[in-house]
């Protein structure tokens, strides 16, 4: 009878629900999962899978912690939402107090949003909403970077690299934007990448409202690490000419690349930023979008005066109460040191994937490890292999990768290695 009831589900989901960059007439298969907990998820079979994906870079403290879910039961009691027009409560302040706390220096407004991709969004909005009240209707473009990734919704398709990414079937329908070369390497050559873009941004400054950047770390858009020194150089571009850097760290905030913020590797802030992601910790979808107060005074010149965004599930209370509860158990974990251990457990047990004759380039920051190969991914047997390590993975592109929970043990950390490197064989 169970067996029969999981068949038939399984063949409603394949007939009916759509997965993420999936074909609905040709879908790829899908394991049914009965529960979570710690660093495993478990299938409807009894198999258990440590999470190498941390449920995409957002559960970095793994599933079912008593923190957490102590956060969400108590905010239940009280209420789980209420909307934020003209009302307010103690998660929204709470969290917004500690995000103000947390992020570089001067960004102390803060939008919440209910995705990453919205947050991208506001941030643009911002942008724009800042150069019409700073008398400059015109500045309406942004500069991106090639390699670059910032969502699904249009505006953040518009700023994704329009070739190289996964929406260039779109550009006819997104604002069109200036997008720089992709940035060197650690190591490369910023002096050259830097004149590059800084003659761009000439030929441009009198329509560019902003630049935008994930910094540090390209994500879906291929995983490419980065020279630290060319924030500077972005950070230089902008001043130079008033422009507004938009920070994206929904992918590199909170520790994920060995520092707090993506941006702190180069010790700049920017005028605006977005975090998501882990942000609640996997529990809820929440994002914000801070800005500095010269931001927001631009944008209360404007004509509107105020910011014109509203999500409906803007600050939910649920979101934000286990939100503020995984920032301060991010805090008391000691993130740095559990970052830097999984760091050096990466680089150690990924380098023999170097001697594989299909794996171009391996690639460690923080808690990322990434084995780039000489071909597309065959998503379902790389996933396949690494299953039989007992290690849950989800490859894009030409990339096996792993952003692993923050708690994921030396043992645990050794398993997904060896289940990567057996993904790239495949």
């Amino acid at each position: 009878m169970l067996q029969h009831a999981l068949t038939e589900r399984l063949t409603f989901d394949r007939e009916h629900l759509w997965h993420p960059y999936t074909s609905m007439t040709d879908p790829l298969p899908t394991q049914y999962v009965v529960s979570a907990d710690g660093v495993r998820i478990r299938l409807a079979d009894g198999t258990e899978l440590v999470d190498a994906m941390s449920s995409w870079w957002c559960a970095i403290h793994g599933y079912r912690h008593p923190r957490l879910d102590e956060a969400v039961r108590r905010q239940l009691d009280a209420m789980s939402h209420v909307m934020f027009g003209g009302l307010t409560h103690e998660p929204a302040i709470e969290l917004g107090r500690k995000l103000v706390d947390l992020t570089p220096d001067h960004l102390e407004h803060v939008f919440f949003a209910d995705s990453g991709s919205v947050s991208v969004e506001v941030a643009l909005k911002m942008a724009v909403q800042f150069q019409r009240g700073s008398g400059r209707p015109g500045r309406t473009r942004m500069l991106a970077l090639r390699g670059g990734y910032h969502g699904d919704t249009a505006g953040a398709m518009s700023v994704t690299d329009p070739e190289g990414g996964m929406h260039s079937m779109f550009t006819d329908i997104n604002h069109r934007h200036l997008f720089a070369d992709r940035p060197p390497a650690p190591g490369g050559d910023v002096s050259a990448w830097s004149a590059d873009v800084h003659q761009l941004a000439d030929r441009h400054a009198h329509e560019l409202a902003a630049v935008i950047a994930e910094p540090v770390l390209q994500g879906a858009g291929g995983m490419h690490v980065y020279d630290p020194g060319c924030l500077t150089v972005l950070r230089e571009v902008c001043d130079q000419r008033g422009l507004l850097l938009i920070l994206d760290e929904i992918a590199t905030g909170f520790g994920r690349t060995g520092a707090l913020f993506g941006a702190d590797h180069a010790g700049i802030a920017p005028d605006i930023m977005c975090v998501g992601k882990a942000l609640t910790g996997g529990y809820l979808t929440l994002a914000a979008t801070l800005c500095t107060p010269a931001v927001a005074a631009g944008i209360g010149r404007s004509e509107s005066a105020a910011l014109m965004h509203g999500p409906t599930f803007m600050a939910n209370p649920l979101a934000c109460a286990v939100a503020l509860a995984n920032l301060e158990l991010l805090d008391e974990r000691g993130w740095y040191d559990d970052v830097r251990r999984l760091e050096s457990g990466l680089t150690t047990g990924l380098h023999p994937a170097r001697d594989l004759d299909r794996v171009v380039d391996v690639r460690v920051l923080g808690a990322v490890g990434v084995l780039q190969l000489d071909h597309p991914v065959d998503v379902v047997a790389a996933a396949a292999a690494a299953a039989e390590h007992g290690v849950w993975i989800r490859p894009f592109r030409d990339l096996v990768y792993t952003m692993p929970p923050y708690l994921t043990d030396d043992d645990e950390l050794r398993q997904i290695c060896a289940a990567l490197i057996a993904a790239a064989g495949v």
